[in-house]
């Protein structure tokens, strides 16, 4: 999920448009406030099927005591 906000940010907002961190900061949190007052949402594609197929070898399957 951070990934894709972190992917929708505007380029402006990106480290180096800005001439400080709070600078940067400050335009971060108005940019998260007004996404926030818009309830954008991420609309999810990859389902617990596709995890359960994907991730299926990293399961345990049966405890050995």
């Amino acid at each position: 999920m951070a990934e894709i906000e972190i992917g929708v940010l505007p380029p402006s907002a990106w480290i180096g448009a800005y001439p400080n961190l709070s600078t940067l900061s400050r335009e971060v949190s108005a940019w998260q406030k007004r996404r926030n007052r818009a309830r954008c949402t991420i609309e999810w594609s990859f389902t617990r099927q596709d995890a359960d197929r994907k991730l299926r070898r990293h399961y345990v399957s049966e405890l050995t005591c």
